[in-house]
């Protein structure tokens, strides 16, 4: 029997409890926490734990694996998924599948019984340590486990994780129950609610000049809330040259007839 494979170092005690801590604490924020980015930002601290610990214990391939592909693909996806998309809507507690409570129940204590037996096996059997099973290569001992002893167990679990892509594609995809609007329809609709058909004016209509805090004049002189953004008007950033544009229109159509005038009159003298 290896002796070296049953004694534990003090360094390796103290990273043990100490990341328990952290695993434990993680795992509990995950399900406690309100907040789905919280939820999922505990998990990720727990799938880091848990990667620390595959390297403490020689599994370098499962180490990386667990942090490369679960932290660092698939659960950052799924948290710059919650926090695009968002959370707001409430969950409602109303079961759509009867029984789904007892089943789930049932899974957990099914789940745990495993738990408890792997873990009295582990303690009551001998084993070799991490110096035989990576004799040929952590990998080469890994993927031998898993294509000769374990294929069974392997192949179901690729079942289940396929059956989870493919339920998951259902559960969200909706199914179109009525007939999408034409464009000549949606005009329509525009026409006979009253909207905004034709085009928006652009900023600085009838003002001479093209700054977006300027609204535009209508031809009567007044200025079109059309023409500035409702941003703009909300943080009170808009300029109001209605009086002064109003003067310069008219001391320019003064002067235009004021020219007019002396052109006129310079074209009756020349006759």
């Amino acid at each position: 029997m290896n002796v070296a494979a049953y004694t534990t170092s003090t360094g390796e005690a103290f990273q043990f409890w100490v990341l328990a801590v952290v695993a434990v604490l993680g795992a509990l924020g995950t399900v406690l926490m309100k907040k789905a980015v919280h939820s999922a930002l505990c998990l990720a601290g727990t799938m880091i734990v848990l990667a620390v610990f595959y390297l403490a214990n020689g599994a370098y391939f499962l180490g990386v694996v667990q942090i490369v592909v679960y932290t660092g693909a698939v659960m950052m996806l799924f948290l710059f998924v919650v926090m695009l998309v968002g959370v707001t809507a409430s969950d409602s507690l109303k079961e759509t599948i009867k029984g789904q409570r007892w089943a789930a129940a049932a899974c957990g204590l099914g789940f745990g019984v495993l738990l408890m037996a792997g873990i009295g096996n582990a303690s009551i059997r001998t084993f070799n340590g991490l110096g035989q099973a990576n004799s040929g290569g952590n990998v080469e001992g890994l993927a031998s486990l898993i294509f000769t002893k374990y294929v069974f167990a392997f192949e179901i679990t690729g079942a289940l994780l396929i059956t989870a892509a493919v339920g998951a594609m259902v559960l969200t995809h909706r199914e179109r129950t009525e007939r999408a609007a034409t464009q000549r329809e949606q005009a329509e609709a525009r026409v006979r609610t009253g909207k905004q058909v034709p085009p928006l004016p652009a900023p600085g209509v009838y003002a001479r000049h093209n700054a977006v805090d300027i609204p535009g004049l209508l031809p009567d002189g007044t200025p079109s809330e059309l023409t500035v953004s409702d941003t703009l008007r909300a943080r009170g950033q808009i300029r109001d040259v209605s009086g002064q544009a109003l003067a310069d229109l008219a001391a320019l159509e003064q002067r235009a007839e004021q020219r007019l005038g002396r052109i006129e009159r310079a074209e009756e003298a020349g006759k």
